[in-house]
């Protein structure tokens, strides 16, 4: 049964344009591969990648000259680059960046046949080429995954901590899920993001239509919900799995999101400066516990001294001694729950303040990590 069952999902979630939209040819002026069928463009690379499944996929870079991102686009189910080119090139000239779109194994022209650990060495493969052949650091590069594209999308996100963002469109919680309404993950399950997407460290948008008809908007809200860095959601009322590039409002919220995710600052300073702070609370720590471990040294001495100069065999002098030093013993004790208390006191406060500038700085910048629980979700 739960091999059937995995093989369904597979079936379901890898469905190529069966021919291929485009071919791969060589531009006989340059000798650069260029995409047949669709419109040449002299800020696009065509190329072909390696995998570490053995597989050879095509990926097109789009260049934007004035961009600080990067985005990385694992494309839905049912479509290959030919017929994502043109919406690969509208969406870097409107958002201002560079982006990369790949063919999983078996899709268009990469050899292969589609599976799910396949499409995780595909979008690593993409990544690879973003570092080593274009210089693009891990802190500049937006994950975008459409629909069956969220899974490796938010595969890879759980391996690294310093992407800038992800971006979910229209995204499946689980490939068994998208068939039947399973309360727990199955192990013959595929791309598992119910459970991933509460490892991912960075802000994450999600987009979904009210009214898919393939993967419920409850997918979508699920997801969203479980995020840790959450950023306004986009509801598209009305909209379906295959058209939410057509709303007006699809273009201008994502505007909006990478505007607000060029002003945050990168995730590496702000862990830096959380471990910093750490380091030094540590070893003022230690320094306070070694000042009272002196203390309490000199205190033995001191106490042994006086033992030494007014020891005397009367027994009514030892007692007196000994509730002496009963009370100087609860006086420290006293002083020692005061001073804990005061500690504790200051650590809250301050823990208190960074909340409140981190959330003033990511309020500034239009993000609502803070008070993603007291916002609504944008419906349009």
């Amino acid at each position: 049964m739960g091999s059937a069952t995995s093989s369904m999902a597979a079936k379901f979630a890898f469905f190529p344009p069966n021919p291929p939209t485009y071919k791969v040819v060589s531009d006989e002026s340059t000798g650069k591969m260029r995409l047949s069928d669709v419109p040449q463009r002299e800020n696009v690379d065509v190329l072909k990648l390696c995998t570490k499944k053995g597989n050879e996929i095509v990926a097109v870079y789009v260049k934007n000259p004035s961009a600080s991102v990067t985005v990385l686009y694992s494309h839905g189910n049912a479509a290959d680059l030919g017929q994502m080119f043109n919406i690969f090139a509208e969406l870097s000239l409107r958002l201002g960046v560079n982006l990369m779109g790949y063919d999983y194994s078996g899709y268009g022209q990469s050899s292969g046949k589609p599976s799910e650990q396949d499409t995780y060495a595909d979008i690593e493969a993409a990544y690879s080429c973003l570092e080593d052949t274009y210089g693009v650091k891990e802190e500049d590069i937006i994950l975008y995954g459409q629909s069956v594209g969220s899974g490796p999308t938010l595969e890879l996100a759980t391996c690294f901590a310093r992407l800038r963002a992800v971006i979910l469109h229209s995204p499946i919680l689980s490939g068994l899920r998208v068939m039947y309404p399973v309360k727990r993950t199955f192990w013959f399950d595929i791309y598992k993001n119910i459970d991933k997407i509460p490892l991912v460290n960075c802000p994450v948008l999600v987009i979904h239509g009210t009214d898919d008809e393939i993967v419920d908007w409850s997918h979508g809200k699920q997801l969203w919900e479980l995020c840790k860095e959450k950023y306004e959601p986009l509801w598209l009322k009305g909209g379906n799995h295959c058209n939410l590039e057509l709303y007006p409002e699809y273009l201008r919220h994502l505007k909006k999101f990478i505007s607000a995710i060029e002003k945050l600052p990168c995730a590496q300073y702000i862990s830096g400066q959380s471990t910093d702070q750490s380091e030094r609370s540590v070893n003022s720590t230690d320094h306070r516990d070694r000042s009272r471990t002196s203390t309490d040294h000199r205190e033995k001495s001191r106490l042994s001294n006086g033992q030494r100069e007014k020891s005397r065999p009367s027994t009514d002098s030892r007692e007196k001694s000994r509730a002496s030093t009963d009370r100087r013993e609860k006086s420290r004790r006293s002083y020692d729950r005061s001073g804990k208390a005061r500690n504790s006191i200051d650590q809250s406060e301050r823990a208190r303040n960074s909340f409140d500038r981190l959330g003033d700085m990511v309020r500034s910048v239009g993000l609502c990590n803070v008070d993603c629980f007291k916002q609504t979700a944008t419906e349009v």
